[in-house]
Formats: structure tokens, C-alpha cells, sequence
């Protein structure tokens, strides 16, 4: 449908968690998204909720703080109301329905012929992606929730898609370090004002918590069995280790926050390894926002898994921070592109292991090139140099973990099982494709 130009412009903020929420308000208070010419501007929150079974799921609308965060918006729309009786993690229009969605949304929430603009995450899934289908004369800006979207793009984009976003806006949880996520469509990245995103933080009410005695270690829950990372047992146990790191390093009073889509009793290890050390250990409700606690009662320690607040606490707060169980779920993150490789590779590398500190990774945007080109070869096909560069001259046991032998080796890569004079051979297009095609036929 087209759209005159001028008159109101509409934008409209795809969130699914508060932590995106946050961001966004950030972003619309720095004036990140003030359009540059002047014109009348309504925002519109959409919210989705896209845990397994999102109605059992408390969902954002529950988070404590909402109404400070719904502030910055003119109205809130239910994503999952709308498109119901259609899951948003899986649904997608059919190319010939898309117009017919878009004159009904139109319709329905009162936009008429505005100008459209989407603020989504993850564009390269629904329902960031339906969203974009819905409405193909919108111009689109990717917001990063967390720190996936400083890794590569997960697969090739329709160019159609791809050249519409103008901005990738995040969080700079790694100072100097810039999002690979869209770099081939030569999409800029945009860093939210620090100060902005600690302000809003500031507006949303923390648990409470007696302040009297020592501050307390603060453990996260990640869910990660949810993702198949971990079965539920073991990541259980996780959270016993947690405990037991905690404790060993002196802590005596244990804050437990579990992930907000985690089923109810997910932290009775962990309560138990803590009633077993005679540690008391408080849980704290689930839809609490880590990141309310770190300014309310600055935790003596944070401690996860690879959790993107691990990088909130320690670069936006300095809080002390620690990690457990990353080698564990790199070794058996499959498939080898799977996109929570960069935020394991990131935190395993900044972030210290809970009881055994390791020597520091050189070279952090140069390893994320290398990492990123690793995963997908085709998205950052121009990037094949400088990956061959780092690992040549950086692959160590300390980096290796972050690498499997058998992609290196699929890619031609140093640390593969190809002889280096043997590599200007399997980087030759023309062998490389006389290969394939005999490997299909002895198939």
C-alpha cells in the first residue's frame, strides 16, 4: 500500500522482553529516533511474547516497571492478540495474504495512509520478520536485545529486506567493539547513550532487599534447556555450581534470579546446594529485571552463564562478574552457526570462569571477525582474510574452544586438518566445486 508523503508518521516498536524495552526507551529519550524532519510522530508499542506457551508465560506487560517503559509510548498493541490463534516465534504471512494484512492492520489500529517505520529485533525470524513482510514500504531500524547482534546475520537476507534497515541500534556492552549483524547490506551501527539506558534502568522499581548486612552474590538463571543447550537436569546443576563458586569465594548471602520463562521449582537445586553449605539463598520472582538490582544494591558479585547482564553489571555498572558453565555448552553448541556462539565466545572471553580466572583473549574485535566469518562464510564472504589472519597468528588453547577442527577444516582455515601448502588448493573455486560435485555423486 502506498503512502503519501509527509503528514503523521507512525512508528512502531516490535519488544518481546524488558530488557528490549529498555533499550527502545533509551533510544526514543536520546532522540535516537526523532525523525530528521520535523513531522507529527505516534509510537506504538507492540509487545510479543514468544516463550513455548505464551499463555501460561507472565509475559512483558507483567514486568515490574512497565508502566514507566509504556510512558514513552502512545499505545500498546498485543502482537500475540492479533495474530492469534498463530504462534509469533513461528508465523510468517504467505507473500499473497501480505497486502491483505497490511489494509487490516491499517484498519485496525487507526494508521490510515501514516508513513510507517519499524524499530524490530532479530529481523532475520519472526515475528520481527512478519512484521517487516506486513508492511514492505516501511523503512526498518534492528535494535539489539542483548548480544547476539554482535555477531554475523544468520543467514543471507533478501536483498528486498536487507537494504531497507538503515540502523542497527544497541547497547555499547563492549566498548570499541562494533555489531557484525548487517555489516553486509553496510548497515551503521548506532550506539544508545549509556547514560540514557542507565536512567530508564533507574526508573523501574528493584525487588527488595535487605541492605543492612553484606551486599549479596547475584546468580542468573538462563533457561537454556528451553534452547536445548543444556537438558533441565543439567542445567540444575549449573545453577548448584553457581552456589558452590559462589560460596568458595567467600560469599555468604545468595541472591537467586531465575530466567522469566523458567518453570516454577527451577531453582531447587541451587536452594538446595545452598541450604546443604548453610548459605541462605533468597529467589527472587522471576519477571524482575536483573539490571534493576545492580545501582539498588550493587550484588558483591554477578554470576551466569553467558547472560547478557554478566556485561550490563561490568562495563555500564563496574560490578565484579563471573562465569560458569561456558565451556560446557560451547563444546556442544550445535549447529556449528548457532547464533548464542558470539554471546559465549564474548563472555567466555571478557568475563573471568568462576574459580579459574584464564589468561586474557588478544585481539577481541579481530577474534569476532574470525568467529563471525566461521559461522557464516557466505554473509561475510569479504571478511575470509582477516579470519585467516587471526588464527594463524592467534589460535592457542585458550582460542580454541571457540573454533571446532572440523569447520576449520570444511573452510580451509589455519588449525584445520589441511597442510598449509596444501590450503591455496582448497580455497581454488573451480576444485572446490569439482569436489562438491563428486561428493554428490558418490552419494
Amino acid at each position: 500500500m502506498s503512502t503519501t508523503p509527509g503528514g503523521r508518521l507512525t512508528q512502531l516498536f516490535l519488544a518481546s522482553t524488558a530488557y528490549g524495552t529498555a533499550t527502545l526507551a533509551a533510544a526514543i529519550d536520546s532522540g535516537a529516533c526523532d525523525p530528521p524532519a520535523p513531522s507529527t510522530v505516534r509510537r506504538i508499542l507492540l509487545t510479543s511474547d514468544n516463550a513455548p506457551v505464551p499463555e501460561v508465560s507472565p509475559g512483558l506487560a507483567a514486568t515490574p516497571g512497565f508502566a514507566a517503559l509504556r510512558a514513552r509510548f502512545d499505545g500498546v498493541i498485543d502482537w500475540n492478540e492479533t495474530i492469534a490463534p498463530f504462534h509469533p516465534g513461528v508465523w510468517t504471512p504467505r507473500p499473497e495474504d501480505a497486502p491483505l494484512w497490511e489494509r487490516q492492520l491499517r484498519a485496525l489500529w487507526g494508521l490510515g495512509d501514516d508513513r510507517i517505520e519499524l524499530y524490530v529485533e532479530s529481523v532475520q525470524v519472526a515475528p520481527a520478520q512478519a512484521l517487516c513482510r506486513l508492511f514492505p514500504g516501511a523503512a526498518i531500524e534492528v535494535y539489539a536485545d542483548g548480544l547476539m547482534s554482535y555477531g554475523p546475520t544468520r543467514f543471507r537476507l533478501d536483498p528486498q529486506l536487507g537494504s531497507r534497515v538503515r540502523r542497527v541500534l544497541h547497547l555499547d556492552l563492549v566498548p570499541g567493539l562494533e555489531p557484525l549483524l548487517l555489516t553486509e547490506f553496510d548497515v551503521p551501527a548506532h550506539a544508545v547513550p549509556t547514560d540514557a539506558f542507565l536512567k530508564v534502568l533507574a526508573e523501574l522499581p528493584p525487588p527488595e532487599v535487605d541492605l543492612d548486612r553484606e551486599a549479596p552474590a547475584l546468580l542468573l538463571g538462563q533457561y537454556l534447556s528451553a534452547l536445548d543447550l543444556l537438558t533441565a537436569a543439567e542445567e540444575e546443576e549449573l545453577h548448584a555450581a553457581m552456589v558452590r563458586g559462589a560460596h568458595a569465594r567467600g560469599h555468604r548471602r545468595l541472591l537467586f534470579k531465575p530466567h522469566p520463562g523458567a518453570p516454577t521449582g527451577y531453582a531447587r537445586r541451587a536452594e538446595e546446594e545452598a541450604a546443604r553449605l548453610g548459605v541462605p539463598l533468597r529467589v527472587l520472582p522471576a519477571t524482575v529485571l536483573a539490571e534493576t538490582l545492580f545501582a539498588s544494591i550493587r550484588p558483591a558479585l554477578v554470576v551466569g552463564c553467558f547472560s547478557t547482564a554478566l556485561l550490563t553489571a561490568a562495563t555500564l555498572y563496574g560490578l565484579p562478574v563471573a562465569r560458569t558453565g561456558t565451556e560446557q555448552v560451547l563444546s556442544r553448541l550445535t549447529p556449528y552457526q548457532n547464533s548464542n556462539r558470539v554471546p559465549l565466545v564474548l563472555v567466555d572471553a571478557l568475563v573471568p570462569d568462576l574459580l579459574d580466572p584464564g589468561p586474557p583473549v588478544p585481539d577481541l574485535a579481530a577474534l569476532l571477525t574470525a568467529v563471525g566469518f566461521t559461522m557464516q562464510p557466505k554473509v561475510l564472504a569479504t571478511r575470509r582474510p582477516e579470519a585467516e589472519a587471526y588464527l594463524a597468528a592467534h589460535l592457542t588453547p585458550r582460542t580454541r574452544p571457540y573454533f571446532t577442527r572440523r569447520r576449520l577444516t570444511s573452510l580451509a582455515l589455519p588449525g584445520g586438518g589441511i597442510p598449509t601448502r596444501l590450503t591455496p588448493l582448497t580455497t581454488n573455486r573451480t576444485l572446490r566445486r569439482l569436489r562438491r560435485a563428486a561428493l554428490r555423486h558418490l552419494r
